[in-house]
Formats: C-alpha cells, structure tokens, sequence
C-alpha cells in the first residue's frame, strides 16, 4: 500500500526548498499534506508494488536518441511506432496506432520537448481569417494542445502542438501524444466542419 508521511524538521537539519530532490511526480501522491505553520517538508514515498518506481515516472533530461528509445520500447509496440527523421535536426515520427495511424512529429528544442501534428492546408477553408479568429476563442476548449500555423513546402497548414519541459517523465510525454493525438482527430472532424456548417 502506497504511504506518503510529512515531519517537521529543524532549518539546520533540511536541505533549502529549492535542493529537494525531484522524487515525488503527482502520479505517487496520493494522500493530502498537512503542514504546521514554519515546518519543513520532508516526504517518504513507497510504491504500491513495494518495489521501485516505473522507469515511466523516472524524471530524466531527454534527447532525440532518448526518446527514440523509450517510446521504441516494446511495451509501447502495439500503441505506436517510432522513427528518425531528418540528419541535421533530428526528428521523431510517431505513428499513433490507436489514432487512425496518425503522425506525430517530436523534437528537443532547447527547454522543452514539442510534439506537433498537421492538420489541412489553411488555403482549403472559404474564410480562413474568420477560421483563426475562432480557433483563438476556442483554444480554451482543446486541453493540452495549441493551434498554428506552419509553412510546408510554400504552402501553409494548421498544425496541432504540445510543449513539455524536456525534464518531463515518460508517463507525461505519452499522455501529451495521446491527447495531441485525440485532440487532433476531434479537430479535423469536428472543428473544421463545426466552422464549415456555421
């Protein structure tokens, strides 16, 4: 059984809040904390299983080759399929199996881990500057995910993307491609339709 217990410590016997160790994920949170006024936190977490935490909750400073290999893992072989695009800026395509095979595009730039999707040609809708003033209000309603726009060989498209910090578990970067994944789908049914009956 999972057991999370917080103490009082004395200044002089806790390292400053900002050196904690980067242990806890919300995953392995499960009970409230309760802290008295002026006390330190310090936190003891077991997995259920008794033993050590999933490598998916296993913080890490990802690259491209990093990630090639986490998501090519077996385990994931059913859900999606992993390949390197691209010599001089390497790139992931991830093929969402349960998405209808969509393709997902990952890449590390700098901080952070950007997963993307393309959508339709901006050039396919009767009145595309009325159509990104709607995406802009409804961008609220598409959780974990941002529209944009993309030049793709002369031509532009709507681009679905996500950003995690490359510090992001493997857990959280499969929930990102899943929900760029779904939310991407949802939008080239229902959205663009939606807009195009309005």
């Amino acid at each position: 059984m999972s057991r999370t217990t917080a103490t009082c410590a004395r200044a002089s016997s806790r390292p400053p809040p900002n050196r904690l160790p980067k242990i806890i994920s919300p995953h392995t949170l499960h009970a409230p904390i309760r802290l008295a006024k002026g006390c330190g936190l310090m936190l003891e977490v077991s997995s259920t299983a008794g033993g050590p935490m999933s490598v998916d909750d296993t913080a890490r400073v990802w690259t491209i080759g990093r990630l090639a290999d986490a998501l090519g893992a077996p385990e994931h072989r059913d859900e999606l399929t992993v390949e390197r695009v691209g010599s001089a800026d390497p790139v992931l395509r991830v093929v969402m199996h349960d998405h209808g095979d969509l393709a997902i595009f990952v890449s590390c730039a700098g901080e952070q881990i950007v997963v993307s999707s393309l959508l339709w040609p901006v050039d396919e809708m009767a009145d595309a500057a009325a159509f990104n003033h709607f995406l802009l209000r409804a961008q609220k309603l598409v959780p974990l995910s941002n529209f944009a726009i993309t030049d793709l060989d002369g031509r532009e498209y709507y681009e679905l993307i996500g950003e995690l910090s490359i510090e992001s578990t493997l857990r959280t970067i499969l929930i990102e491609l899943r929900a760029l994944a779904h939310n991407a789908l949802d939008a080239a049914a229902d959205l663009r339709q939606a807009f195009a009956a309005a």
